[in-house]
């Protein structure tokens, strides 16, 4: 028996050696040509080992000879051939090229070199010897160039991903123009996942595309893409991704959408995507993200959206949706992040349909017009992370339960109605939160020292107008704090060193508007070196000019008592976009260096008293957009070298003593839209000295030359090149703007915007423009010594709404062409020598609000009805010759053929406002901190007593409004 079984042991094992010998047959190593072109490949690169990554090339040597084991590589079952190479994320650095080893594997079905670094290197052309790939992934490898031909030969590529190849300014490095993303789309047709984002593409998507039926990926982030988006495309019937985000220049609309459809992700933000949201978007029942964010779109949110019940993310900020009703979005319980901010909503409360939404992580309504409450339903989301409910009209005060949020990180509900009385302990134990903004509300916050309590480590901090009367003392451990906003309390005294000093990361820091004396340390430099935003105006700061950090983009410090001469440590600041020392007492004479700061774009250094020339040098490529510097006293000539200054919109160098003759040189500034040159020492006549350029002043809307002594007949080849003063523009109601710049903290966007500011003064009333709409057009060459007759041309200026030629030497009749200046609001032609009647065709100016021909030779009756009903006796003193409504001189009774002199003559600057000597001002509260919001305060200074000067110069309203209030008042507002 023992015999036996060791006989049938033996023949046993003999038997599994010889099954495992057949079997190791047909498992052959992988082949020797291959394993040589892998240790060569892997051999040309640096392997940079990062402490977070294992590469996977370091492992081979480990893993044996057979390289169909190795890590990141798989072979064909039958022929041992490397089919597949995974190396992505493996450290891999060095460049790439044709030659390489690599393309020796001509079996490769499968080849992702992603999140590598191959130095800039371009793509080989030998890819396309790789002609059985099915996968090509090379995203996020510093590939550059233009992507080689032989790709588009690749016909049997199911998935081709060249995105996120970027350099270390995140701008895209490849390009797509040979082949052109047209020969793609009719060689691959076999394409199911398509992602060429950050692709320098820049031409209109082909129709092609639409054919492509396999397509389920579609991706196609910031590629500069042009033109309209096929429509058909969205029809495409296994498309479950399409993302068209960051394309800016890519119009659009959406279809009709079908229930067929498998779309999951639609992402067409920040294109110009315009009209409407179908109804039948709500047929798209596998949607989980749809985000149109920062496109045009319109009109009514529709209810179906309500339908979408797997959808996790809806945002559609930033576009002009409205509506009083929110839709219902009780039915879409998987949704995690709402983001509706920026929009026209008139909605009565905050949807109630979002209480039931438990996953909810983000709220966002900010920058409505929602009233109501503030809810006290939404502490019971305990998994919001972020709510933002800012710039709306709520009321109420802020709910006690808000410590039941335990999951919040930033909270932000400044500029609403909110009231009462607010504990900062309730914020206490938000043990995650780390963005605050509460600023301008009507609550008071209340901030006590806490003993016992940890204080969370804000990023950011938004406490303007929380009647504040102190800097709160937590503050000097706020080590991690980004944006800190303290503007319009009621701080006093002196700024302590230590809030410079608090956090490294400081970017922004706002203490406008308060009532600051000095600096707790006297320095000349701020210690802070990481400062971006420093924002110091409207205080009672005294002393020498700080000096920010050289890190400074925006530096703001008007409206101080700030005195001595610029240090010159100015002109180091390179990276200097927005300098304001505007309306402090500095003086002596201005950098040179100021026209040679590369990245400046606002320079505003008005109301002080320097003096001496303009900065003779303004460099070419400069980046100037306003240059403010009037209420000096300069003096000299216009430096020529302005004219350098091609993307200048805004030139404002009044009362200042500059003699010159008129700069039509600055005709040829293309962006030119406002010039302010009164009360200075101009001269000569107005006359295009080079004729043949056609485009003088091609974008100016207001232009200020009153004060001056300009002679000769008025300009009549510059009217007849003012095409924006011709275009009516009346949809436009948007701020002229000279600066728009945003921080984000957190996804919390701060924005500082800079409208354009300016000062018009017509007929003795100074008016302080603390905005300007875009619409606004004017003219105003009052105070001149001008001569001879008004040309017709001026007929063609549609667009304008005020328009002053009084107190000059102008003669003739009064144009009836006046009469086609269908926005005309305002009209001073007082002070002059015109003769002959007021033309009837006056009366058509349905929006005319002040009217002044005071002081002429006119003779006649004067117009009656529409908006002359409305002008007073003063509108048309000292025009003896005048009879009818509403002096008391009856044109039956009267003989006009015998006049004496006028009562006054024009002397040009010499009489101006010898009628009347008072000044209109409104004052904007600037908040400052990026958030402009004003309260317009009417300052009257009487020089006569108060019955004279309700008698000439009261304006009552006009009979006749423009449709959604007067634009001369909202413009000043």
């Amino acid at each position: 028996m023992a015999s036996f079984s060791t006989h049938f042991f033996l023949l046993s094992l003999v038997f599994l050696m010889i099954f495992f010998f057949q079997l190791s047959s047909h498992q052959q190593l992988c082949r020797k040509d291959e394993y040589l072109a892998l240790m060569q490949f892997k051999d040309s690169f640096v392997i940079e080992r990062q402490a977070s990554t294992s590469p996977k090339v370091n492992l081979w040597k480990s893993q044996g000879v057979d390289c169909c084991s190795w890590e990141g590589i798989w072979c064909d079952q039958d022929t041992s051939h490397v089919i597949g190479l995974d190396l992505s994320n493996s450290c891999l650095f060095g460049s790439i090229n044709s030659s390489s080893s690599l393309f020796r594997l001509g079996h490769l079905q499968y080849l992702n070199l992603a999140l590598n670094d191959f130095n800039f290197s371009k793509i080989p052309s030998a890819v396309g010897n790789l002609s059985r790939l099915t996968y090509l992934n090379l995203s996020g490898s510093f590939f550059s160039g233009q992507i080689p031909h032989e790709i588009s030969k690749l016909f049997n590529l199911a998935r081709l991903d060249l995105s996120f190849n970027l350099d270390y300014s995140n701008r895209g490095l490849l390009e797509l123009k040979r082949p052109d993303l047209n020969s793609l789309a009719q060689n691959l047709t076999k394409l199911g996942w398509l992602d060429l984002s950050y692709v320098g593409i820049n031409s209109p998507i082909p129709k092609a595309l639409a054919n492509m039926s396999s397509l389920t990926h579609l991706h196609f982030g910031q590629c500069g893409l042009l033109e309209k988006f096929p429509i058909d495309i969205f029809q495409l019937p296994k498309l479950q991704f399409l993302d068209l985000d960051n394309n800016w220049e890519l119009s659009g609309s959406f279809p009709e959408f079908h229930s067929h459809s498998q779309l999951r992700v639609l992402d067409v933000r920040n294109t110009t995507f315009s009209g409407e949201l179908p109804i039948s978007i709500g047929m798209l029942s596998s949607l989980e993200y749809l985000d149109v964010s920062s496109c045009n779109l319109s009109g009514w949110v529709p209810p179906s959206i309500g339908n979408l019940t797997k959808l996790h993310v809806l945002n559609l900020p930033n576009n002009s949706f409205r509506g009083e009703n929110a839709p219902l979005f009780s039915n879409l319980t998987q949704l995690t992040q709402i983001n509706l901010r920026l929009n026209q909503f008139t909605f009565s409360e905050v949807p109630s349909s979002l209480a039931s939404l438990n996953h909810l992580m983000k709220i966002d309504l900010s920058y409505n017009h929602i009233t109501g409450n503030f809810p006290s339903w939404i502490t019971n989301l305990t998994d919001l992370r972020q709510l933002g409910l800012g710039f709306n009209m709520l009321q109420g005060s802020l709910p006690s339960s808000i410590p039941r949020l335990k999951n919040l990180e930033a909270l932000y509900v400044y500029f609403n109605n909110l009231s009462g009385i607010v504990e900062f302990d309730t914020f206490l134990e938000l043990k995650s939160l780390n963005s605050l903004a509460l600023s301008f509300n009507n609550f008071s916050l209340v901030i006590k020292t806490p003993t016992n309590k940890t204080i969370p480590k804000f990023k950011l901090l938004s406490l303007a107008s929380c009647n504040l009367r102190e800097i709160p003392d937590f503050l000097r451990n706020q080590s991690e704090l980004n944006v800190l906003i303290l503007a319009s309390n009621n701080l006093h005294g002196q700024i302590p060193s230590w809030i410079f000093n608090m956090s490294a990361s400081l970017w922004a820091l706002c203490l406008s508007n308060n009532n600051f004396t000095s600096f707790e340390e006297s320095f000349l430099v701020f210690p802070s070196t990481s400062l971006l935003y420093l924002d110091l105006s409207f205080n009672s700061l005294k002393g020498s000019l700080p000096i920010p950090p050289l890190s400074i983009l925006l530096y703001l410090v008007s409206g101080n008592m700030f005195s001595g001469e610029i240090p010159p440590q100015f002109c180091n600041m390179t990276s200097l976009q927005l300098l304001d020392l505007s309306q402090n007492n500095l003086s002596g004479t201005m950098l040179q260096c100021f026209g040679n700061l590369s990245s400046m774009l606002v320079l505003n250094l008005e109301g002080n008293n320097f003096h001496g020339p303009i900065p003779e040098t303004w460099e070419s490529g400069n980046k100037l957009k306003e240059i403010k510097m009037g209420k000096n006293n300069l003096q000299g000539r216009l430096p020529r070298s302005l004219s350098n200054c091609k993307m200048l919109e805004f030139l404002d160098l009044g009362n200042n003593k500059i003699e010159d003759t008129f700069p039509y040189w600055l005709g040829a500034l293309p962006e030119m839209r406002i010039l302010i040159l009164h009360s200075n020492r101009f001269h000569g006549t107005i006359s295009i000295k080079v004729p043949e350029i056609d485009f003088l002043f091609p974008k100016l809307r207001i232009i200020d030359l009153s004060n001056n002594g300009f002679v000769g007949t008025l300009p009549m080849d510059l009217f007849a090149r003012w095409n924006a003063m011709a275009d009516l523009d009346e949809e436009n109601a948007t701020y002229l703007q000279v600066y728009n710049y945003h921080l984000m903290v957190n996804s919390f966007i701060i924005p500082f915007q800079f409208p354009y500011s300016m000062t018009i003064t017509n007929k003795g009333e100074k008016l302080e423009y603390a905005k300007i709409l875009e619409i606004f057009k004017a003219i105003d060459f009052s105070c001149n010594k001008f001569e001879g007759e008004i040309p017709e041309l001026v007929g063609n200026l549609k667009g304008l709404q005020l328009l002053n030629l009084s107190n000059n030497i102008l003669d003739g009749q009064i144009p009836s062409a006046l009469g086609y200046l269908a926005n005309l609001e305002a009209l001073d032609l007082s002070q002059n020598k015109f003769t002959g009647r007021i033309p009837t065709q006056l009366t058509w100016l349905n929006f005319l609000e002040v009217f002044n021909v005071s002081h002429n030779y006119l003779t006649g009756p004067i117009p009656q009805g529409q908006q002359f009903d409305t002008f007073e006796n003063s509108s048309f003193d000292g025009n003896l010759g005048l009879c009818g409504m509403p002096l008391s001189r009856k044109c039956d009774y009267y003989n006009s053929k015998s006049l004496p002199p006028p009562s006054s003559t024009s002397k040009g600057n010499e009489d101006f406002g010898l009628l009347a000597e008072f000044n209109w001002k409104l004052v904007l509260l600037g908040y400052g901190c990026g958030f402009l919001i004003g309260v317009v305060i009417g300052n009257i200074v009487f020089t006569r007593n108060c019955e004279w000067f309700m008698k000439t110069f009261r304006i009552r309203q006009p009979t006749r409004k423009r449709k959604g209030g007067e634009r001369l008042k909202r413009s000043k507002e």
